[in-house]
């Protein structure tokens, strides 16, 4: 008599157990159980708990291939949905395999699991596994396919509402419990106050400072209300707060720029120059020139208007970027001056705030929603479409993509969709989107590879650049982990070259991701060890650290709307010496208004009780010792760096948190 140990664990979020009668059969090379129910003496199943069965078979199975897990009703019960994460089975020959579930399984549903070695596609060989891959992915490609919505932007799933993704998709009842909480306080306060809806214009800057009573940061709520109007703070902003990825050295001025010697020669080193300055590597620039010519929305019967313009900063001598000159648009004109500091002080307060609208704009659109939100999908899709579960890189990059899906289609709807809330920006939702069209089509893959991107950039030696430090350190330690996994299942190019299911997942995401363009130097294919590696670093980069570099700052910097709005309601200054106070009020939004950029804030930087911080691994998938010691190495390293940037940190008297890996998720999760 052969005997089966079984240990099936069922997951531990809420109403992960079951009544229900669950059944397994084992299949081996040499043959196959009996369906045979799993029941031992009292309560089965019951969330968070592991129970042990015995299955008991004439002779050996043989190799184990497959588990088949089968759920029926108990008595006449409505369904009862039950989360099986893993079921491990010791052999009589004291082989201890693992067999990773993390699904929903509902009655008559038949689940085939795969255990043992992550295996390619390549290695496969018995008929049955052939089959069962083969099975699977058909499944898979037939549950998640691709939709365009609009040209010119990544396709995706092109589900109206997260409810309709498989449940082990969908958001765990406890988180969407925890955002429909934190929306609905958010907004019973402001309904309580009066703020949701309102027309009223501020009377004054210090009346936005108590639009939350309980919802406040030491950024949002003292430094960045105190310090907002210092060219100093608002100079490190392009370094270190939200959008830290569009500044540049400037070694020449762009033509349609004409900023003179004369005009910045105040804000310079005493008896040096601009041409100087520039050659010492100490002038930066950021330009908005791809959103010039993009309209802007309707707001009450007349257009808006958005500032494509150009800001230069100077590195000065106590090592602070300091803003010395804006221009709105593009082109030079009378109407369009180059604002100074040593403008009236509301003229460049103004001249500042319309190019942060810009720039706000271009975060949330490009850097944010598209580079993060809707590449992570297009990974995802991609993933779930090309790799079985047995594959290695879906077990090894399944992990980062968790709530992706759900995440990016309801907020379609409630965050970028026509009625959204970015609906409300100075460009609209047609505005944005043309902005994201724009940008897709100039997108390169080295700008998403940090440290090309900062090279690219003449950003190596700025000082006080935290993104910068943290985020090389971060992307070496992911790509130290990163390469250990694929040499190991990937020992040779021809590996690569010969797994179909890597090649069809990379040809899908370059056609659906990047829309096929060849420019972007995406690539297309793989032939080396060397390009999956970079490419698997560059994914999990992005959807881990790079989101949260551009998405955990927002409420700290953007809930106080003198400091950043994505609206703007009056034209921008064309002329010197003609604002003041009031025409600032004027200008931002109304008090509505801001309530609703301030809860947008708040809800896409809440934290979350079932939050998977970087590097963690709750679900077992790999089976070898080798990946599982990997995993290891890789949180030490990641601890290590935490304990690094926290030390940092408590020296700053404004702290850069964001890629702290202990605050990052390990994927897109809001």
């Amino acid at each position: 008599m052969a005997e089966y140990k079984l240990e099936v664990s069922t997951g531990d979020m809420e109403y992960a157990g079951t009544w229900d009668h669950i059944y397994v059969t084992l299949f081996g090379t040499e043959g196959q159980s009996e369906r045979t129910e799993l029941d031992n003496y009292g309560t089965d199943f019951t969330t968070g708990t592991t129970g042990t069965y015995t299955i008991d078979t004439g002779d050996s199975l043989g190799k184990l291939l497959l588990v088949k897990v089968e759920k029926d009703p108990y008595l006449s019960l409505p369904e009862d949905q039950w989360y099986c994460s893993k079921i491990v089975v010791t052999t009589p020959e004291e082989d201890v395999i693992l067999f990773p579930c993390y699904k929903w399984v509902s009655s008559g549903e038949l689940v085939e699991l795969r255990g043992g070695r992550a295996m390619k596609v390549s290695e496969e060989e018995h008929p049955l596994l052939i089959e069962h891959r083969k099975k699977e992915l058909a499944l898979k490609k037939s549950l998640y396919q691709w939709h365009i919505d609009h040209e010119g932007i990544p396709h995706f799933t092109g589900l109206s509402d997260s409810s309709e993704l498989p449940a082990e998709i969908r958001f765990s009842k406890s988180k969407e419990s925890e955002i429909e909480h934190t929306a609905l306080i958010t907004d019973t306060e402001l309904k309580y106050k009066g703020l949701v809806g309102s027309t009223e214009q501020w009377k004054s800057i210090d009346d936005m400072k108590d639009i939350f009573w309980y919802k406040k940061t030491t950024m949002s709520g003292r430094y960045v209300t105190e310090h907002w109007k210092e060219d100093d703070f608002y100079g490190s902003q392009f370094l270190n707060s939200v959008n830290p990825n569009v500044i540049k050295r400037c070694s020449e001025l762009p033509p349609n720029f004409p900023v003179t010697e004369d005009m910045v020669k105040p804000f310079l080193e005493e008896d040096s120059s601009l041409e100087e300055e520039m050659e010492d590597g100490n002038i930066f620039i950021c330009d908005k020139k791809e959103m010039d010519g993009i309209p802007a929305r309707h707001y009450n019967g007349e257009r808006l208007h958005v500032t494509p313009g150009l800001c230069l900063f100077y590195l000065n001598p106590e090592k602070k970027l300091m803003p010395i000159a804006i221009q709105l648009h593009q082109q030079p004109s009378e109407q369009n001056p180059i604002f100074l500091p040593s403008d009236p002080e509301t003229d460049w307060l103004l001249a500042k705030m319309f190019f942060k609208n810009a720039d706000l704009m271009d975060h949330q659109a490009v850097h944010h929603l598209m580079k993060t939100h809707y590449l992570a999908e297009a990974y995802t899709i991609a993933t779930l479409r090309n790799f079985p579960v047995i594959h290695p890189i879906y077990k090894l990059l399944i992990p980062h993509f968790r709530y992706t899906l759900p995440i990016n289609t309801d907020g379609r709807k409630t965050l970028f969709g026509p009625e959204g809330a970015l609906s409300i920006s100075s460009l609209g939702y047609e505005g944005l989107t043309e902005i994201q069209r724009r940008s897709l089509s100039e997108l390169t893959y080295s700008s998403l590879c940090l440290p090309e991107n900062i090279t690219a950039r003449g950003l190596e030696s700025i000082p006080n650049f935290y993104y910068r430090d943290d985020g090389l350190k971060l992307w070496n330690i992911i790509n130290s982990f990163v390469t250990e996994i694929v040499e190991y299942y990937y020992p040779s190019d021809c590996e690569v070259e010969e797994d179909s299911e890597l090649q069809e997942w990379i040809s899908e995401i370059f056609t659906h991701g990047v829309l096929g363009n060849k420019a972007s130097g995406f690539p297309e294919c793989f032939h080396t060890v060397e390009e999956v590696i970079k490419f698997i670093t560059m994914v999990i980069f992005t959807v881990t650290a790079q989101h949260s570099a551009v998405n955990d700052g927002q409420f700290d910097y953007t809930s106080w709307m003198p400091n950043g709005s994505l609206l703007m309601r009056k034209p921008p200054p064309t002329t010197k010496g003609e604002s003041s106070m009031d025409t600032i009020l004027e200008t931002l939004p109304n008090v509505g208004e801001t309530a609703s950029f301030a809860a947008l804030a708040w809800i896409l930087t809440e934290k979350y009780t079932d939050v998977v911080p970087l590097g963690t691994y709750p679900e077992e998938r790999f089976d070898e010792a080798p990946p599982k010691q990997m995993i290891k190495e890789f949180q030490e390293e990641l601890s290590n760096l935490s304990e690094e940037i926290t030390t940092r940190n408590s020296q700053l008297k404004v702290p850069y948190t964001y890629l702290n890996p202990a605050e990052i998720e390990n994927s897109i999760t809001i």
